[in-house]
């Protein structure tokens, strides 16, 4: 089932590839990261991306190293 937000999503109709960099680092993720910063629904994506542990790409302007650093700091604040 598709949520809702993705159809208000800036990515939509982007060649997803520039969402899934071969690595984690942050350069290589620069593109997408750009895409993200200018979308409406950029924090929706990233809750969904938390909350389904997506282990891979760009997120809601993060890569999945930033998404393991937010969801240690939400473990440690709760």
């Amino acid at each position: 089932m598709t949520a809702t937000w993705r159809k208000r999503a800036a990515c939509r109709g982007i060649d997803v590839e520039i969402f899934f960099p071969e690595s984690d680092d942050d350069a290589e993720a620069e593109a997408a990261k750009g895409v993200c910063e200018v979308c409406p629904v950029r924090q929706a994506c990233l809750e969904h991306a938390l909350a389904q542990r997506e282990r891979e790409g760009v997120w809601g302007g993060t890569t999945e190293r930033e998404r393991r650093r937010i969801l240690r700091q939400r473990r440690k604040s709760a």
